[in-house]
């Protein structure tokens, strides 16, 4: 029995911390959320790119007290920066992570790994601590913003614990994020793609222009081999500013392959694959054959491991314990939810379901891709919801093909498209699809029309993904208690 949540005297006590937490949530909600709120362009003249420092001035300067990994880009930073995280707490060090948006848990965007504790969220009351000690000065900076107050308690947090290292993800952007104030040891820029295109910019050039803001004087780059006009604005600018550029995919070379822990049963299943380093430019930690195992789904994967690899070796003279079993057995203990994640593995009572934080027109391509060449099923029940700022039709028109039965739901998020909206765009694109109104009813009613063998996939935005993995604990024993054996249920015929 859990005395704390029993014991009379502690309870509350534990009340108390909660509505302390609720509370300093509600405060920091009530600052303008560029993740809730569009705005018409992410500009100097929009965003004071001087307040972020000056906040962290008045707060003693926490980010100069720790070393630094710094990641941008469109796709696959927050992967990128678990890998790092992970591999550097596998070395025995205290790891700093700051990532955004969470999927589930609004503390795992500030965690601090170490071999033993591999969650490391936040504390409630040490997220209260550092909420008070923002009011104190918070006066001080009017039109602060939701991000800047996160990411100074992020770097608060990291000193006063002592962390070894940090590892941040930007938030939006490069050149004006809060988390520019940041000198880093290495500079990581992933795949780059047209998102945010209304902040960012419209044309891959624009995009690697803020992205590439980032880059700071004579501190090493890494960045995923980028389409000809986002790779030559990175160069631009890493020649300007003194840097040595490492492209990942013309000075790293690499390739896939099964792991020999993929399993299969009713499906194949790729929640593990084999990274092999075919070309290293400085091979002496990490020799060409090196072969890594990942516990990520998807091509891209390779490459964000790859990127984390390649900033890694940059890094390895200052944290010497990384060594390559280190490496290796870091990359092998990767936790990163909600990508390509199989959270029910399928029987011949029930199909499999699978959640992919697929947000952005080139993210769902890579969905699309793991779809049609990872995954063995008869057919697929697509479950989606999105922001209605993305590029819902892209993103529709390379999914809704490859699908049995098309599902739109939506999620308790202020930018989310309503059902009818993304049925709407399903509709003018000549495929008819359900509008229902939750994901507990979507996925509710697809369980009871889906098969053994088919697969059921949700996917659309991190928040949608984040609302069926809240309720899935609950969603599944009720599911699976209805659940019939194939010899069971009649199959059609050519299903």
């Amino acid at each position: 029995m859990n005395q704390l949540a029993t014991d009379p005297i502690q309870q509350p006590h534990i009340n108390a911390d909660f509505q302390a937490y609720e509370d300093a949530l509600d405060y920091l909600y009530s600052f303008i959320n560029f993740e809730a709120k569009k705005q018409d362009r992410y500009m100097a003249n929009k965003l004071d790119h001087t307040r972020p420092r000056r906040l962290l001035e008045a707060l003693g300067t926490p980010y100069t007290r720790y070393p630094s990994l710094h990641i941008a880009g469109t796709k696959g930073k927050g992967s990128t920066a678990a890998i790092c995280a992970y591999a550097l707490r596998a070395a025995g060090y205290t790891v700093g992570l700051y990532t955004s948006p969470h999927l589930q848990d609004f503390r795992e965007r500030i965690r601090i790994l170490t071999p033993d504790d591999v969650d490391g969220r936040i504390s409630q009351p040490q997220f209260v601590h550092h909420i008070n000690q923002i009011r104190a000065v918070e006066a001080q900076f009017p039109d602060i913003t939701w991000f800047e107050i996160l990411t100074a308690i992020a770097f608060l947090h990291f000193a006063e614990v002592g962390v070894d290292v940090a590892v941040v993800e930007v938030g939006l952007g490069g050149r004006l994020d809060a988390t520019n104030v940041i000198t880093p040891l290495v500079s990581v820029i992933t795949r780059l793609s047209l998102d945010h295109t209304e902040l960012l910019g419209n044309t891959l050039s624009e995009i690697a222009y803020e992205k590439g803001g980032i880059i700071k004087p004579g501190i090493p780059v890494i960045t995923a081999h980028q389409e000809p006009d986002a790779q030559a604005k990175l160069e631009e600018i890493a020649q300007e500013r003194g840097c040595q550029l490492t492209t990942v995919g013309q000075d790293w070379l690499y390739h896939g392959g099964d792991s020999p822990g993929s399993t299969w049963a009713v499906f194949h299943q790729p929640t593990r694959q084999q990274l092999i380093i075919e070309h290293n430019p400085a091979p002496e930690l990490i020799p060409p054959g090196t072969q890594f195992e990942l516990p990520l789904g998807g091509d891209h994967q390779l490459e964000n491991a790859t990127l984390a690899l390649a900033a890694l070796q940059h890094v390895q003279p200052h944290f010497p314990r990384l060594t390559l079993p280190v490496l290796q057995a870091g990359l092998a203990s990767v936790r990163w939810p909600g990508r390509l994640d199989i959270i029910h593995p399928g029987s011949d009572r029930t199909p499999m379901l699978l959640v992919d934080c697929a947000h952005n027109p080139d993210a769902v391509h890579k969905l699309r891709e793991a779809l049609q060449h990872s995954f063995t099923y008869r057919r697929l029940w697509l479950i989606f919801g999105a922001p209605a700022d993305k590029d819902v039709p892209h993103m529709l028109a390379d999914l809704l093909p490859l699908a049995h039965h098309t599902t739109m739901t939506t999620a308790s998020h202020p930018r989310s498209a309503t059902p009818e909206e993304l049925a709407g765009m399903g509709a003018e694109l000549g495929f008819a699809v359900t509008a229902v109104p939750d994901m507990h009813t979507a996925l509710t009613t697809i369980w009871q029309q889906a098969q053994p063998g088919d697969l059921i996939c949700v996917t659309g935005s991190i928040v949608v993904v984040g609302d069926l993995l809240n309720q899935w604990e609950s969603l599944q024993s009720h599911l699976l208690n209805k659940a019939q054996p194939l010899s069971h249920q009649r199959l059609e015929s050519g299903d």
